[in-house]
């Protein structure tokens, strides 16, 4: 089985990507983390994140990278949305990416293209979303949290501004697919999204076992 869940940044996608992993037993992969790491790289390096050809010179940056806590600030997350425009480092990580959806037994994936582009023939596709303010609210408090010192005027913004270029990029633009189910946790807890988030996967699976019978 896999599961594509998509959606915009603070959405709470990777909230419910790893519960539903829990729940079912499944591997997850934050696709977003390769971004943030191709950004983090990218400076690590002096290269431009802007430049096509600079960003694509780091996306070999070392599977260590990813465990690198700084890939969760608000920073690194402004760095992936810029090098995640650039056709060079999208193509460099797409089979990375679908290899991992290959796996034996399925797998989740979250980012924002996985059910339009990464695997589009996903068994279940979910789109997350929730309101900017409530989105900036949680990602305020994340970074809160971690000692940085950001006003929630400034996350505001940032997001609003990620959320133009991942809508509006060339590649792979930030989109929900066709077939996904919504689901729009503005005024739910993370409990409860994850729960509307199983109770449609097991429905979808339901449907798919009714056919193959």
């Amino acid at each position: 089985m896999i599961i594509a869940v998509d959606g915009p940044t603070a959405s709470g996608k990777g909230t419910i990507a790893r519960g539903l992993g829990k729940h079912y037993g499944l591997p997850v992969l934050d696709t977003g983390l390769l971004y943030r790491a191709v950004g983090l790289q990218a400076r690590k390096m002096g290269l431009d994140p802007d430049d096509p050809v600079e960003a694509a010179r780091a996306t070999g940056f070392p599977d260590a990278l990813l465990a690198e806590p700084e890939l969760r600030s608000v920073a690194c997350g402004a760095l992936a949305s810029r090098v995640s425009v650039h056709k060079r480092v999208r193509a460099a990580l797409l089979e990375r990416q679908r290899q991992f959806a290959a796996q034996p037994g399925g797998a989740i994936l979250d980012g924002r293209d996985i059910g339009t582009v990464i695997v589009p023939d996903a068994d279940v596709k979910l789109f997350v979303t929730a309101s900017l303010d409530a989105r900036a609210a949680r990602r305020h408090a994340e970074s809160t949290s971690r000692g940085e010192s950001l006003t929630l005027e400034h996350v505001i913004d940032d997001l609003a501004r990620r959320d133009e270029r991942d809508r509006n990029r060339a590649e792979a633009p930030l989109v929900q697919a066709a077939d996904a189910e919504l689901i729009d946790n503005t005024d739910m807890s993370a409990a409860q999204a994850l729960e509307a988030a199983i109770a449609i996967v097991d429905a979808r699976m339901a449907r798919h076992a009714a056919k193959g019978a």
